[in-house]
């Protein structure tokens, strides 16, 4: 005799509640390959995470207190360093707890914030770059209109157009990740929630996502790459065209540092955001990330404050104010 069994219909909607359960709190693991060398890794991170903050808060500083760099370029400067401390600010003290803690977990709200948050600074670290370069070809190419092109008030829209953009960016981005559904695993293998990472524990992530995410990374790095680029071939330009050597050295050194920041900037983030992901795990991707998050925040300031001689003197006439007057009068102004 056959024996027929039915299950309550109760029943069927609580199992498909419970496989359907959404998620409320991420997981992060993506030093877990690493977990005999944490403590190491925090006493690193944290040593990188203060020198970051020292250097920023010395520039900073060094530009509000000296009337000699408040120009276009050392405006720029200093808001270049308040992006890269909040970006790390939002990024290494989690992360740091976390490499001390059993439990490594951050809530959906949570993610969805910090999210939110490093890549508006990010994209907008990258519309600020465009506009630091359209200040070096105005310096260079426009020198007797400078003052005028370069106003207080142009320099304060180009920062709000390059914010704007950037929360734009970030708004659209965070909002098609998170609308997906998140049923599935909690495990990030990350330290921080990063776009990729992400999408990867979506239930039903479409590939309609994906494709506007990637093109959104695209027009962030190449639309201020090529602004830039443009800026440049103007500048190669006007400086090819000064008789002196000397002369020419000058001009182009005014432009070196924020070449190098451009090359190091768009360098880490297109081969984070525009590879192919299926060639790199996600513990290479962990620590590749590590480079973009913790060392270029921490590299970008220096390279423009240590090759920079008016800076520097800046920087002492600063101190010596604060720490000895008398020495301070003798250091001439940049």
């Amino acid at each position: 005799m056959t024996c027929f069994s039915f299950s309550h219909p109760e029943d069927l909607s609580s199992m498909e509640r419970t496989n359907e359960t959404a998620v409320s709190e991420f997981v992060f693991v993506g030093f877990s390959a690493l977990a005999e060398f944490q403590r190491l890794l925090f006493v690193l991170f944290l040593l990188l995470y203060l020198f970051t903050l020292g250097t920023n808060a010395v520039i900073l500083f060094t530009i509000l207190l000296e009337r000699a760099l408040h120009t276009p370029m050392y405006f720029f400067l200093g808001i270049l360093s308040c992006f890269e401390t909040c970006y790390t600010f939002v990024i290494v003290p989690k992360m740091l707890i976390d490499l001390l803690s059993q439990k490594k977990t951050i809530s959906f709200w949570g993610c969805v914030v910090q999210m939110l948050t490093f890549v508006f600074l990010g994209c907008s670290h990258s519309f600020l770059l465009a506009a630091m370069g359209y200040d070096r070809y105005v310096a260079i190419c426009n020198p007797l209109r400078y003052t005028l092109l370069m106003s207080h008030g142009t320099c304060l829209g180009l920062v709000a157009a390059a914010c704007a953009c950037g929360f734009t960016v970030a708004l659209i981005t965070t909002t098609l990740v998170f609308y997906l559904p998140f049923h599935s695993s909690n495990q990030l293998h990350h330290f921080f929630c990063d776009i990729s990472p992400v999408l990867k524990l979506a239930s039903h992530h479409t590939s309609l996502s994906q494709m506007i995410i990637f093109m959104l990374s695209v027009l962030v790095l190449v639309i201020p790459l090529l602004l830039i680029l443009v800026s440049y071939i103007h500048i190669i330009s006007a400086i090819l065209k000064i008789p002196s050597t000397v002369g020419r050295y000058k001009a182009f050194s005014t432009c070196a540092s924020h070449l190098i920041v451009v090359t190091v900037h768009y360098g880490c983030a297109s081969f984070i955001y525009l590879r192919p992901k299926t060639n790199y795990t996600s513990s290479q991707d962990a620590l590749i990330s590590v480079s973009y998050t913790i060392l270029t925040p921490l590299f970008n300031p220096m390279i423009y404050s240590l090759r920079n001689k008016e800076f520097k003197t800046a920087l002492w006439r600063a101190m010596g104010q604060n720490l000895c007057p008398k020495i301070a009068r003798t250091i001439p102004l940049p």
